[in-house]
């Protein structure tokens, strides 16, 4: 139940031949996210459990189960936010009720990240999906609007 985004690069990642030029490829992706206003780099938005810094800022588009979900992230680590770009292409436009019915670790697994990420950087990856759920999670359960 992925975005028409992230099948986008699960289908860039089949044409690529090794991890190195995988890694250049989600680089980019990080490359070409609008950088977040230092405004939002604040405690409320930063994630914990990274060892890079990284912030997430949601926006909903209502409450509820069929509120609209984007977000947009920022980390000080190029890869990082390479990631925070895949995570956008996972769940940007989704409604807040399809962001908890993806199964983000077998989708990640397409583009085969959790082998080829270190540990702290998967831990990182699980802690930002994990807030991202979390948020959405907090969200549906709002009245809706």
């Amino acid at each position: 139940m992925a975005s028409v985004a992230f099948e986008d690069i699960a289908e860039n990642f089949a044409f690529l031949d090794d991890w190195e030029d995988r890694y250049r490829y989600v680089i980019d992706l990080g490359r070409a996210m609008a950088p977040l206003d230092s405004a939002l780099k604040v405690a409320a938005t930063k994630v914990d459990g990274c060892a890079s810094q990284v912030w997430l800022v949601p926006r909903f588009d209502g409450t509820g189960r069929r509120a609209g979900f984007t977000f947009q992230g920022d980390s000080d680590a190029m890869i990082v936010r390479g990631l925070i770009a895949v995570l956008v292409a996972l769940y940007d436009g989704l409604e807040t009720g399809e962001v908890l019915q993806v199964d983000a670790a077998r989708e990640l697994a397409r583009l085969g990240l959790d082998q080829h990420l270190s540990a702290q950087r998967s831990n990182g990856l699980r802690a930002m999906i994990t807030r991202l759920r979390g948020l959405a999670e907090i969200n549906m359960n709002e009245p809706s609007t």
